[in-house]
């Protein structure tokens, strides 16, 4: 970890300028991906419509292990290292990720949520500092949830992000390979062809960089239809963004 002499405001600041950039080269890395960088004209007047989602998990890892990136444990304490869930993002019919949709926001109760409270505390945590508690969720339904909310509402929506989770062991299918968390280097190919073979569907990886500048893997993607049930193809499968030929599975 490097320490600057700079104030709390400062470092602060800085994270969340690095969290800001991750999220971003993520949504054009998943643009660029899924339309095969297709250069059509995103000029319409209309908002294109749902079309199905975008399911990411992320390796915690990966994420706390960035340069000038601090994690905190969740409140329910610290969790044993697997890969738990990114979002649940609703896309359009060009492929891009639909967000901040008009409509009503997150009204669920906190006595409805603290049904599934404990669950979501464990595959969907937030590793942000401060800790945010429930709000965490709120915000992602609000900028996520909103745009499917024609076929499943709030706790649903919830619901089937922890049902997916459940049917896609993304650690398992790679221990099963022989790729296990040990801050060993193993092929992309490798990586792609175990998650692959376990799923019955190829993902996406999107891969990030330690401090030490090694390529690693982050995240997985799979496309969900929009019944938020049966994972599907994506558009397109070529290729990875931001990953070398053989990248770190740090631990």
């Amino acid at each position: 970890m490097l320490v600057l002499r700079e104030s709390k405001t400062e470092r602060m600041a800085k994270r969340e300028s690095l969290i800001f950039m991750n999220k971003l080269v993520l949504l054009l890395n998943i643009a660029a991906v899924v339309l095969g960088n297709d250069s059509s004209s995103s000029s319409s007047s209309s908002t294109p419509g749902f079309h199905a989602f975008y399911f990411i998990q992320q390796w915690l890892p990966s994420y706390c292990n960035q340069q000038g990136t601090t994690c905190c444990d969740p409140p329910a304490g610290k969790l044993a290292t697997n890969f738990t869930i990114y979002g649940l993002w609703p896309y359009s019919d060009d492929g891009s990720a639909l967000q901040n949709c008009p409509g009503e926001t997150f009204d669920v109760s906190p006595l409805q949520l603290k049904a599934i409270e404990s669950m979501l505390e464990k595959e969907w945590p937030s590793y942000t500092c401060p800790q945010i508690g429930r709000k965490f969720w709120v915000h992602e339904y609000n900028k996520h949830g909103t745009c499917s909310k024609s076929f499943l509402d709030e706790m649903s929506y919830f619901q089937a992000a922890l049902n997916l989770k459940d049917k896609i062991n993304v650690l398992q299918a790679l221990v099963d390979a022989g790729i296990q968390p040990n801050d060993q280097f193993y092929p992309l190919e490798i990586i792609n062809t175990a998650i692959t073979t376990a799923t019955g569907f190829r993902p996406f990886i999107f891969c990030n960089y330690d401090a030490q500048g090694n390529s690693q893997i982050w995240q997985v993607l799979h496309c969900v239809d929009k019944t938020g049930m049966e994972f599907i193809t994506c558009p397109s499968s070529e290729g990875q963004k931001d990953c070398a030929s053989t990248i770190k599975f740090p631990f």
